[in-house]
């Protein structure tokens, strides 16, 4: 049996939806921040729109299908008052990023980096973009009429859309929708600058397609004028699977994502200049419902396309960072890794220290087997192609790929596909969990012995958001760790098998039971006159009965921190509530995304790592590991590391009982940017 929590009804909880939305609240703080370089800024504009996007599918539609669905009016009161008050904080916010894409403009301007209108065009310009069009555009159009249709046609939400009002010669009017196809073409096009002046000049496809629109039906219309209005939908993410993990589930999950492009729309995000006659009649043929979300904004949507803002001058982009060096002297990985363990921190150390041994378990005679799970993976993975490779070099290969990555399905698919045809054993998953740990298992024959190299971490394998996600890595030939971690990849081959764990905890076995059983020992300390605190750091706490051990700590009068970068529904800095506890955010150059967990523990600290967020999904429906930091070296590293975020008084916000999201004051102090002081500190230990 897994391990069943009893979850008090009557704990005070922020509502994990305002609070995500309190963390979008965090990233649009970081493009009014002008010492922000301005095409960062630019970029954390299109991070803050594909976050909102993700929070409609994901989030809002969960909240959505509760209130379509509940069975006493009460409840349904309940959900409904949440949606108004998600639409509510959602308009504000939007107004609010409203103004600081128009001063991010500004701002670029100064720069002479401009972003212009169809209006603006010079006459050179004009002609440039009147031949573009025709040459690359105008073959990518496929635009359809509406107003004799009854139903839209199946629209993809990945798209943006031009609802388009038409006025022919003879007064009659005629509406049409049309796809931009920024899927084949770029959404920022660079054209001509004005003569004689020094600048950078890009205009969007949007407005490419505007200044050109009547040539778009000239050949069929007797078109009098034309005018565009963007809109988009936001689809329900959700995924309907059986619980039974065989073969053919490859098949299944392409047929759910087949339905999901299919899923009814929760929000239609819409230029506020649109027509009323022309909006009505987009949300009649998308067959909105009384629980979906309208969001008017501006003339531009899919601003997430800004997070590929170019940038042409390193002087308007934060410096690169150049990741500290990880890869092992002559004596190669497996001699590195013996001699001691050895703890990463992305992206501050080279990724290629994971790419590296698994290139080198590839090919090394004495390495009869590869374990690995496998959740998000980049486009060109170095990963995969070394346990291809292993494949070809007669090693046993074991890969956990979980189809379920929610966005990644289809990338999982692929990879999945591509493992299992190189003679891979590809593992989907165990039933009704998801498995979201970050092992790797490589068995070596040694001296006639078989011993474990294993890696247990905080992220995923992937290159690409390695060199931005924030994650720690520890690799060891420690035996027991590396029987763990075998155990592992066991009961997910085999889940009816319970096996004994010496080091880690595991959910949905034993994770929470560790968890709330380490708080207890603080709260039963602390009740004693004893000193007690924890540490954690975490993406997400939402968990119910976490979050109540948590106040019970605090009655208690443990010393709690707590650094979270996105939902935290503990009610913060409350007087009887949440006294001794204390929490701050992170949003910086970097995504803040290890787990730390750290307790005091009479003194002989207790700390620990891991793959899971105190979220009840990670905690009791998904395969995650917890892993002790047993080098005193480490522990110390890792606590340093913790401190120096805990001291940011430049990115950190306090998450207070509103989630006001307060910068730190600086109070006199020095100012410390902690992933900047990381940095530093890090360096200065691999120098040494």
């Amino acid at each position: 049996m897994y391990y069943k929590p009893s979850i008090p009804n009557d704990i005070p909880l922020y509502p994990k939806e305002l609070s995500w939305l309190s963390f979008n609240e965090r990233v649009l703080q970081e493009v009014e921040d002008e010492t922000v370089p301005i095409i960062d800024r630019v970029r954390f504009l299109g991070i803050f729109s594909n976050n909102l996007d993700e929070f409609f599918r994901v989030r809002v539609a969960d909240v959505r299908r509760l209130a379509a669905f509940a069975g006493a009016e009460q409840e349904k009161r309940h959900f409904a008052k949440l949606l108004g008050q998600i639409n509510e904080r959602v308009l504000r916010l939007q107004r609010r990023y409203a103004r600081a894409y128009a001063k991010a403009l500004a701002d670029l301007d100064k720069h002479n980096i401009h972003v212009v209108r169809e209006t603006t065009l010079t006459e050179h310009q004009r002609t440039f973009v009147e031949e573009y069009f025709h040459r690359e555009v105008l073959p990518e159009l496929e635009p359809f009429f509406i107003d004799d249709l009854d139903t839209m046609p199946l629209l993809n939400e990945a798209s943006i859309y031009f609802a388009i009002f038409l006025r022919l010669k003879d007064g009659i009017q005629r509406y049409a929708a049309m796809e931009i196809p920024t899927n084949t073409l770029s959404r920022f096009v660079v054209i001509p600058p004005r003569e004689g002046m020094r600048e950078k000049v890009y205009i969007v496809l949007d407005n490419i397609i505007r200044a050109c629109l009547v040539e778009v039906f000239r050949q069929v219309l007797p078109i009098r004028s034309a005018k565009a209005y963007m809109f988009k939908i936001s689809r329900d993410a959700e995924l309907e699977l059986g619980e039974q993990i065989t073969q053919n589930l490859v098949d299944r999950m392409e047929k759910s994502l087949k339905r999901r492009k299919r899923a009814d729309p929760v929000r239609l995000a819409y230029d506020a200049e649109m027509p009323e006659v022309l909006l009505n009649m987009v949300k009649k043929k998308l067959k909105m419902g009384r629980y979906d979300t309208y969001t008017p904004g501006g003339r531009y949507h899919n601003s997430k396309d800004l997070m590929k803002f170019p940038a042409d001058s390193g002087s308007y982009i934060y410096k690169p960072l150049l990741p500290l060096p990880t890869l092992p002297g002559k004596g190669g990985a497996f001699a590195h890794i013996r001699s001691a363990d050895r703890l990463y921190y992305y992206p501050y150390h080279d990724f290629r220290v994971i790419t590296n041994l698994l290139a080198s378990a590839a090919i090394d005679p004495q390495v009869r087997e590869i374990r690995i799970n496998l959740y998000r993976v980049s486009k060109n993975s170095r990963v995969v192609a070394a346990l291809i490779n292993a494949v070809r070099n007669n090693k046993k290969v074991i890969a956990v790929v979980e189809l379920r990555a929610r966005f990644d399905e289809l990338a999982n698919i692929h990879w999945s596909k591509e493992l299992f045809d190189a003679g891979v054993e590809v593992i989907y998953g165990v039933p009704g969990l998801k498995v979201h740990c970050k092992l790797i298992s490589i068995l070596r024959r040694e001296q006639g012995k078989d011993r474990f190299y294993s890696h247990l971490g905080t992220g995923n394998f992937n290159e690409s958001t390695a060199r931005i996600y924030c994650d720690f890595s520890l690799l060891t030939n420690n035996q027991e760790l590396g029987q763990d971690v075998y155990n592992v990849f066991e009961f997910i081959r085999r889940t009816r098998r319970r096996p004994v764990f010496q080091h880690i905890a595991v959910s949905p076995l034993t994770n929470r039971a560790a968890l709330l059983g380490a708080i207890d020992r603080e709260i039963e300390a602390a009740q004693r006159g004893d000193r007690a605190e924890l540490f954690f750091k975490c993406n997400n706490l939402v968990d119910s009965q976490v979050v109540d051990r948590l106040y019970s700590a605090s009655a208690a009068g443990v010393k709690v921190r707590i650094i979270v970068r996105s939902m935290c529904t503990l009610v913060c800095e409350t007087a009887g509530l949440s006294d001794n506890i204390h929490v701050v955010s992170l949003v910086d150059k970097f995504l803040e995304h290890a787990r730390v967990y750290i307790f005091y523990n009479g003194g002989e600290e207790v700390m620990w790592l891991s793959s899971a967020d105190l979220m009840t999904r990670n905690l009791d429906h998904r395969v995650e590991v917890t892993f002790p930091i047993m080098n005193t070296d480490h522990r110390e590293t890792i606590r340093k590391i913790l401190e120096l975020q805990w001291s940011d008084n430049q990115k950190a916000r306090i998450v207070d009982a509103s989630q006001s999201n307060t910068k730190i004051a600086n109070s006199g102090k020095k100012n410390c940017r902690s992933q900047d002081a990381i940095y530093r500190y890090l360096k200065k230990q691999s120098d040494a």
